[in-house]
Parts: C-alpha cells; structure tokens; sequence
C-alpha cells in the first residue's frame, strides 16, 4: 500500500501535467467569466424595483335616471320606447324626446313600441 504522502505526491503531478501552461490559462479565463458572470446576475436582479401592492379606491357613481325621464321617442318618429330597448338606442341624440312618463309620451301623441317589452301595459305606467 502506498502511503498518503506518497498518493498526494502522485495527484499534485498529474494535475500539474494536465494543467501545464494552457491549462493554466483556460483555468483563469474560466473564473474571470464566471466571476463575470455573477456579476451580471447580480446587477440584474438589483434593477428589478420591488413589487409592491396598493389598493386604488374605485369612485361608483350613481346611476340615475337617464338624461330626460324613463320614456324617450325620436321627434320625428310616432312611438316611444324604454331607454334601453333597441330602438331607442338608435335615436340620435340631438333628435331624441324626453318624457317622464308613459302618459306624458301618449299626450304628446306617440304610441307604446311594439318591439319593446312592457311598454303600454298597467305594470310599465304605475313606474
């Protein structure tokens, strides 16, 4: 058996015949990328601005009444609509008629729309 100062003696030799002069250069350029390396890495996750959580307040508006009442017609039209049935939708804006109720649209002489569920029925006129 051989001793352990004769097996270190057997190990520093073969490492100094396999590194000889370049392996000694490749060693080097070796740490200095890795050095480099870690270096970037580190700089990396430094630019990265911490996260961090707030809680905006939501501003709930009201809602209200539409613009003029809960009937509107077009003022060239002949029937009146809820506000939001298709067909009042489709009204311009600078055309549209206003009423507060379905007695006020019938007095101004338009009638209930046909496509617009619940208009001209008891229900829709006690609103």
């Amino acid at each position: 058996m051989r001793s352990i100062q004769e097996m270190r003696q057997e190990i520093k030799n073969w490492v100094a015949d396999a590194v000889g002069e370049w392996g000694l250069i490749i060693i080097v350029f070796l740490v200095a990328l890795g050095s480099f390396g870690l270096g970037r890495l580190s700089a990396l996750e430094d630019a990265r601005p911490p996260v961090s959580i707030e809680q905006v307040p939501s501003e709930q508006k009201p809602q209200g009444m539409y613009m003029g009442g809960l009937f509107v017609a077009s003022r060239t039209g002949s029937v009146y609509y809820y506000p939001w049935c298709t067909g009042a939708q489709k009204i311009l804006p600078t055309n549209q008629a206003w009423f507060p109720s379905e007695g006020a649209a019938q007095k101004a002489g338009y009638r209930p729309a046909k496509n617009c569920k619940g208009l001209g029925q008891p229900e829709a006129s006690s609103l």
